[in-house]
């Protein structure tokens, strides 16, 4: 895996709450198939209620993309491409918020 950078601290606990699986949103669903040893199911629904409120359906799958592969999410936050910083800033609030929100929820 990747070295996680200091201002990805907030991501990183995103990815570090996932688990295993059940009918739900893209970003539940991928937080209950990851390895993830922090994850629980109300972890992962509580993510998915954030995601709901934070972000259009489009990133939200692009986001689940992400928790599936970390490679990928390592080569988004690289990008330099106006598109990918975009949606970067999106799942940066997204993932502050779950964090928030779900420490003191769940």
């Amino acid at each position: 895996m990747t070295h996680i950078p200091l201002r990805r601290a907030g991501l990183a606990l995103v990815f570090a709450v996932m688990g295993s699986g059940a009918i739900a949103g893209p970003i539940e669903a991928a937080c209950n198939k990851s390895d993830r040893t922090a994850s629980s199911r109300p972890i992962c629904n509580c993510i998915q209620q954030v995601a709901n409120m934070t972000l259009a359906g489009t990133d939200q799958r692009r986001a689940a993309d992400l928790i599936k592969n970390p490679d990928k999410a390592h080569k988004t936050w690289l990008s330099q491409s106006n598109r990918d910083d975009a949606f970067w800033e999106r799942y940066k609030q997204f993932g502050a918020s779950a964090e928030k929100y779900c420490a003191t929820n769940s």
